[in-house]
Order: C-alpha cells, then sequence, then structure tokens
C-alpha cells in the first residue's frame, strides 16, 4: 500500500526551473513539496558555466528586442516568436531578481553586473557581438541552484529528497498528482496535488558522449508521453561544440567569449570560413558543423577527431590585435574568469589551457524539444493548445519552443527562471480556486508491478549492455549529420532494444534499498522511448533546420516545415511497447508574432 501526501502543488525536479516555481508558488500562498531522486544542489542546473544572458546594456548598448532577434534567428526561425518576446523582455527583471536574492555576479569597474560575450548574441540585430552573458566566474548555474534553494528554503517549501517520480496520476483527463519510489526504502509514495509541474531536466544519456549527468534520463517526459500527452520537437537536439575529447566534459561557451579560437591541425582559425563576421561566436549548430566538416576533411589534430580550443594569452592576443580591439588577456584574468575550466582540463584532459591547447569535439548537450507548454507553463496537449488541467512543466523537458530548432547559450538559465517564474505564478493562481482531483484507488499498482517485472528478470542481458548499445547507435545514426537510410536503421535498431529490454532482462540486485540496478534499468526503459521518439521525428523532418541537419535534405523548407512535430504514443502499457505505435502531427504552426511587426523576424538566409 503506498503512503500518501497531499499538497496544492508538487513540483517534480529540483533544479533552476523547479525551484524558481516552488518559490513564486509558495509566495503566492500555495503549499508546495518539491520532489527529486538527488539532493537538490545536486541537480544539474549547477553544471551551467558560462552565464545567463540579459540585456542588461551594462558593458555596451544593448535592447531586449535584439535578444529575442537573436533567439527567433539561432533557432532557426522555429522559436514560436511570442515566446522569445518574453523571454527577453522578462530575463531583465529576472537577472536583477536573482542579484536581490544574493546571487554573487561579478562585477564590472563600476560596480555594476559584468557581462561577457556568447556564441549568437549580437547587437542591432546581428550587426557585431555584444556582451549580454551575466556570470559568476563560470559557475553561473551552480551560484542560481544555491540561491534558489536557499530562498525556497526560506519560504518553507517541503523537500522529498531521494525521492524517484515514476509515474504521473491521471483520472477525467485531469491530472492528480505523481507516484514516487522512496530510493532509501524502495516504498512507492503517492503525492497528491492541485498542481502537478515537471520540471526533470534532459536527456543527454540518450547518447554515447554527452555533458550530461548520469542522472540524466529523462524520466519526467517518458512518464507523461506514457500517460498520453504528446513530445514537441523531439528531433532536435543540440551537440555542443566543445567537449573535453574523449570524455564528452562541457568546455563553456564562456572560453570563447573571452577570446578563444578553434583551431585545426594546420593551426588555422576555420571558424573564419564558416561564419565570416561573428566567427566562433557563431550559435552552436553552425559550430559543431564545422567542426566535424574539418573532422571529415582530415584536419583533426594528429589524425584524431578534435580539434584545439585556444585560449592561451599569447594566441588570444594575436587575435584581438588583428580585429583592431584594445583589450589583451593576462594569466590571471583567464584563472579568474575561467578557474572551473582550467579545473576541468588539467584533471580530466591533462591538458593546462595556459600553456596548451585543449581537445574538443561536440558532445550531445541540451533537448529544444520536450512536453508542450503555453507561456504560462501549463502543458498543452494538441496543435489547438488545449491545456491540460493541473499539469505544468518548465525547464528543459519543456518545450515552450523559446528554442526552436537550436538553443542560444545562456538562454536555458533564462528559460528556467523566466518560465520556471511564470509556471510558479499561475500555479499559485490555480489552487486558489482549483478542487483535488480524485485519486483512484489502484494509483500505484500499475507502476509497481512493472518495478517487480523488472526486479525478477531472469534473462541474460544486463541493463548496461543495452544502455551502451543505444547510445553508441544513436551517437552514430542520429547526430549532427543525419540521412533517411542510418535513421531508419536507428529506429529499428532501438525498438529491437526494447525487445531485449522487455524479454531478456538480467538484474543482479534484487534487494529494496538503494537498489542502483533496479533504478537504472527502469531509467533505461525512459532512454528507449525517447531514443525512438527522436529517431522517428527526425525521420519524418525532410529537411535541415538548426540542430537537425540532414545530408539528403541539405536546405530549410519554409514552404512545408515551419511547424511543430507532436508525437503521441498510442497503445502498449507501462510494462510493454512492443504494441505501441508512434504518431506524429505537424499541424502545430510556428507563432511568427514579431514577424507582423518587423521583417527582420521573418524566416531568411543565415548569414554569420
Amino acid at each position: 500500500m503506498a503512503h500518501t501526501h497531499q499538497f496544492d502543488a508538487v513540483i517534480v525536479g529540483a533544479g533552476g526551473a523547479g525551484l524558481m516555481a516552488a518559490l513564486y508558488a509558495s509566495k503566492g500562498g500555495a503549499r508546495v513539496a518539491v520532489v527529486s531522486k538527488l539532493y537538490p544542489t545536486r541537480s544539474h542546473t549547477g553544471a551551467a558555466q558560462g552565464g545567463i544572458g540579459a540585456a542588461l546594456g551594462n558593458m555596451e548598448e544593448d535592447s531586449p528586442l535584439w535578444h529575442a532577434y537573436d533567439t527567433v534567428k539561432g533557432g532557426d526561425y522555429l522559436t514560436d516568436q511570442n515566446a522569445a518576446h518574453v523571454l527577453a523582455e522578462e530575463a531583465v527583471d529576472a537577472v536583477v531578481e536573482l542579484e536581490h536574492m544574493g546571487l554573487p555576479f561579478d562585477r564590472n569597474e563600476e560596480g555594476r553586473i559584468s557581462q561577457r560575450r556568447f556564441g549568437g548574441h549580437t547587437s542591432n540585430f546581428g550587426e557585431k557581438p555584444v556582451r549580454r552573458a551575466c556570470h559568476a566566474a563560470d559557475r553561473t548555474g551552480h551560484m542560481i541552484l544555491q540561491t534558489l534553494y536557499q530562498q525556497c528554503i526560506r519560504n518553507e517549501v517541503r523537500f522529498f529528497d531521494e525521492y524517484h517520480v515514476v509515474d504521473v496520476i491521471m483520472n477525467d483527463g485531469k491530472c492528480a498528482g505523481v507516484v514516487a519510489m522512496e530510493l532509501g526504502t524502495g516504498e512507492f509514495h503517492i503525492f497528491h496535488a492541485k498542481a502537478t509541474m515537471f520540471a526533470t531536466g534532459g536527456w543527454g544519456r540518450v547518447w554515447s558522449i554527452t555533458s550530461n549527468a548520469h542522472s540524466l534520463t529523462g524520466d519526467g517526459n517518458a512518464v507523461v508521453f506514457r500517460r498520453g500527452v504528446p513530445l514537441q520537437d523531439m528531433e532536435f537536439y543540440q551537440f555542443h561544440p566543445t567537449g573535453l575529447y574523449g570524455l564528452g566534459v562541457l568546455i563553456t561557451e564562456g572560453v570563447r567569449g573571452e577570446g578563444g579560437v578553434l583551431l585545426n591541425k594546420h593551426g588555422e582559425r576555420f571558424m573564419t570560413k564558416y561564419a565570416p563576421t561573428i566567427k566562433d561566436l557563431a550559435s552552436r549548430d553552425v559550430v559543431s558543423r564545422a567542426i566535424y566538416l574539418e573532422l571529415r576533411d582530415g584536419k583533426g589534430i594528429d589524425g584524431k577527431r578534435y580539434v584545439h580550443l585556444d585560449i592561451r594569452p599569447e594566441t588570444v592576443n594575436r587575435y584581438l590585435a588583428e580585429a583592431g580591439e584594445e583589450r589583451r588577456l593576462d594569466n590571471h584574468h583567464i584563472l579568474t574568469a575561467l578557474s572551473e575550466i582550467i579545473e576541468l582540463s588539467r584533471t580530466y584532459a591533462g591538458v593546462d589551457p595556459l600553456t596548451e591547447p585543449m581537445p574538443v569535439h561536440p558532445t550531445a548537450h541540451y533537448a529544444m524539444g520536450g512536453i508542450p507548454t503555453n507561456l504560462d507553463a501549463e502543458v498543452v496537449i494538441d496543435a489547438e493548445g488545449t491545456v491540460l488541467t493541473g499539469m505544468y512543466s518548465a525547464g528543459e523537458c519543456a518545450c515552450v519552443s523559446v528554442h526552436g530548432a537550436n538553443r542560444l547559450g545562456t538562454n536555458s538559465l533564462v528559460d528556467l527562471v523566466v518560465f520556471g517564474r511564470r509556471g510558479g505564478m499561475k500555479i499559485a493562481e490555480f489552487v486558489k480556486g482549483a478542487d483535488f482531483v480524485p485519486v483512484p484507488d489502484d494509483a500505484s499498482s500499475e507502476i509497481e508491478a512493472e518495478f517487480e517485472r523488472i526486479r525478477n528478470s531472469d534473462g541474460n542481458t544486463r541493463p548496461g549492455e543495452l544502455r551502451r548499445a543505444m547510445q553508441d547507435l544513436m551517437m552514430d545514426k542520429v547526430g549532427v549529420f543525419r540521412t533517411e537510410a542510418i535513421m531508419q536503421e536507428a529506429v529499428d535498431e532501438v525498438r529491437e532494444l526494447r525487445e531485449r529490454f522487455e524479454n531478456d532482462l538480467a538484474l543482479d540486485d534484487r534487494g529494496a534499498r538503494y537498489n542502483t540496478d533496479l533504478t537504472e534499468a527502469w531509467e533505461l526503459g525512459c532512454l528507449l522511448d525517447l531514443a525512438e521518439v527522436t529517431a522517428v521525428s527526425a525521420v519524418n523532418r525532410t529537411e535541415s533546420r538548426g540542430a537537425h541537419s540532414r545530408e539528403d535534405y541539405p536546405d530549410r523548407d519554409d514552404a512545408n516545415w515551419l511547424v511543430h512535430t507532436l508525437a503521441y504514443r498510442e497503445g502498449g502499457t507501462l510494462a510493454s511497447n512492443k504494441d505501441a505505435k508512434i504518431r506524429l502531427n505537424t499541424d502545430k504552426k510556428v507563432d511568427l508574432s514579431l514577424a507582423e511587426e518587423d521583417d527582420r523576424f521573418v524566416p531568411k538566409e543565415r548569414v554569420y
């Protein structure tokens, strides 16, 4: 018999979006619980390094309209322009609010929040790079996470740490809460709520080379998908251009923002070919493809699959002088501004960035798609924007489509605080007049049975074997460059892996307390679901746009594909995916609200 808890609002996930939503819902008078499979300050928001974008104009002239333009252009015009406008306008207040909460931003000489350059951020509608990223050294996400957690504690938000949410409770088309497994005991708990928000982060562990932590397995997206909620734009997954070679550990865009340059084996600054105006600070999809093309042409360092990222003062200062800039870097500045990156490179690559360039290649980094929402973080279930009563989502697991086909650097942290805050405010308003949706008597029985099936599996295949096979095939066949033939192979092979997951799984640990063998096997099921949806959606989109780059359809097709993809799971049960089909709907049009007033927001060729 599952234990039952009742709150006005339950927030699933304790990263930046979840904590911001919890804070604002509690400020509005709601009784709020945050349920997280990790201790909150271990959430992946803490790994965000370089900065949070806001057009403060502290270092040079800037405007939220320019920020909105860069967001739309960077998203290859699949960005919903009303969402881009909200993001850019509210980013300024959100950053100032974080400062007032105590976040220790770096300062410029005037004592204002310091700002640095980041890829794709420009002034005057693409004229030149602009300093827009507000930063706390290269630990910005860590500082945001700590600040918001302290504020939630102050506001008496209740935390259930190490409770793994494994199912969502639906009744008569409305959300009634979630089911979670307490990791320390193996017992199941029902969290009954008027409002439930999913803020569970991404699913980079679908790929073998990723910047994502081991915990980012897409649980929230998978559980709502299995209960009939569609997933939007899943074909768009960003590969960050600078992951440490062989590991995928992220090297922040802030390195290039400070002046770092990308070099091939000939010592050529190759980004001058691919983005002559903005060079190394082009958007991430452009830089990732450029690196892959250099590697394909045999220009990797020492014949290997990486290029160099050079932040050494003597290299950077030479290029700064050539560009006519007055500023110069020294070791003290680099150690101060990029201290964590210096340590990461020294520790994991054995390379000291002060004396030698860093080996980098693209790494699976960020999901542009996810659970579809409106501007108030309410989950919507069709192309008409029908709201699913009681369910909300924010952060990387959500898709308000502010990132379109490719997210700009710094906009993930802006997304968290802007739409997390809007969701929290909407939840506070909703619960005041809402009643609790009844919880069915057997609300946890189906998921408990699924865990018992996994626990007692007596096949021959370890979960880790299936996970590695999935990650390798997704990296090879649904990566930076794609074709129909190899992606269809990925679809077929993922389905074969799912069959083995259901019929030939073998676990070593059959215990209850902290059984990571069991929970990681269940997470693998989530990853397989998301891998299949990603591959099917990618095969279906017959164009190249943003992070979705097809060699068999190299051009962007605005006439036919200026639409969002909605993927639905039909048939099957929690315990079996064999009979489930994935239905795609592309009737959801892109919002071009700003284009109606300013032709610079009309889809056009992207030139850097």
